[in-house]
């Protein structure tokens, strides 16, 4: 779990956005590989957020050695009614 919030913390710093979840993560020759998502922007009008998926590289002492954007994806609807 250390590793899992060290590489967010670390996303965060790099990207200047906040880093919300890993939603995967897996035990490579080097080290780790995780899918982290990071906010890009938040529209609270709307209820809607941009969100990137990015792919990070870890080495086994839980460094970060590399990472890249691998999606963009909306969270949330905007012609959702309550």
């Amino acid at each position: 779990m250390d590793v899992l919030r060290a590489a967010r913390d670390q996303l965060s710093e790099l990207t200047g956005r906040p880093a919300e979840t890993v939603s995967s993560f897996e035990r490579t020759e080097n080290g780790w590989r995780l899918c982290i998502d990071v906010l890009e922007l938040a529209r609270v009008p709307d209820t809607m957020s941009l969100l990137a998926s990015y792919e990070v590289d870890l080495d086994p002492h839980g460094e970060l050695t590399g990472y890249r954007r691998v999606r963009r994806y909306e969270r949330g609807r905007s012609d959702r009614r309550p």
